[in-house]
């Protein structure tokens, strides 16, 4: 095999074509093509395609780039074009809604009624996103601590153990989010240990974890400072061990963020959380 060969057999085209916002496709082919290490996808994203010139974009990119096409068009005209051109040109095609919607049917009974986009309608679920959102950036990095009680969850760290994007990330699904930097020697806010509704949460990551994040830090603020104590080992581990301590002697439960992404992350809490509410539930006989 020649080294041409090998570097042509080291990527592939997925086309991903959508009516809505595409992040659907995106997700399921990103987990999809995440089982195969060896080689990786080269994406091609069409959003919003509703109309039949727009689809012609789509198609003359499939075709001069063939590959694997993943779809979730509502239009029947578009979404047989697209499949029809695919299968006569010999180009694996799929609708990921397609199966999961005949089950749905299968189980509930009746036709689905098809709507573009309709899980990002502007309902009661989007403004409650809208709302944490809100309130995430506004409490960000231990700012207004006196509206903690407010929140849904309340993430505690030292500098760079990924309290804010968590934050932005569980709030983007609608959970109020407040996130306390922890610094040794610096008492943590007043009435955080009284808090009763929010769950409090500390994250951790190893200590070279974090040098290296803050380490990439400094450097892209052109502030490298070798011997600051803000990447020295012994300084951090020590950052980590008293976040550590501080959420044993309050029971808050701690979650080692080092070899976990933010959505590992946030499902994890998530879980938490819903824990958490539970047993606040059957407290208070709710």
């Amino acid at each position: 095999m020649t080294d041409a060969t090998r570097e042509s057999e080291s990527y592939y085209h997925l086309h991903l074509v959508s009516d809505s916002t595409g992040e659907t496709l995106i997700s399921v082919g990103r987990a999809a093509a995440a089982q195969y290490s060896s080689v990786r996808p080269i994406e091609h994203i069409y959003p919003l395609v509703r109309t039949h010139k727009q689809l012609d974009k789509a198609i003359q990119a499939i075709e001069e780039c063939p590959g694997i096409v993943l779809y979730t068009l509502t239009d029947p005209e578009l979404r047989n074009r697209l499949k029809t051109y695919c299968q006569t040109n010999s180009v694996p095609v799929l609708s990921v809604l397609a199966p999961v919607v005949r089950l749905f049917q299968a189980y509930i009974g009746g036709a689905p009624e098809p709507r573009v986009g309709g899980q990002h309608q502007l309902d009661g679920e989007y403004f409650r996103r809208i709302d944490a959102m809100n309130y995430t950036v506004m409490h960000d990095d231990g700012q207004h601590t006196d509206g903690l009680e407010g929140a849904d969850v309340v993430l505690l760290g030292i500098s760079r153990s990924s309290k804010t994007p968590t934050s932005i990330y569980l709030a983007n699904r609608g959970i109020k989010t407040a996130n306390i930097p922890l610094v040794p020697n610096i008492p943590v806010p007043p009435g955080l240990s009284d808090l009763k509704r929010p769950l409090v949460v500390g994250l951790v990551a190893s200590a070279e974890r974090v040098i290296e994040i803050r380490r990439n830090r400094l450097l892209g603020l052109n502030a490298n400072q070798p011997n600051d104590a803000y990447i020295d080992r012994e300084s951090v581990a020590e950052e980590i061990s008293f976040s550590r301590r501080l959420c044993a002697r309050h029971g808050w439960p701690v979650i080692d963020v080092t070899r976990r992404s933010i959505e590992e992350t946030a499902a994890a809490i998530i879980g938490l959380l819903q824990e958490h509410r539970r047993r606040i539930s059957e407290s208070t006989g709710g």
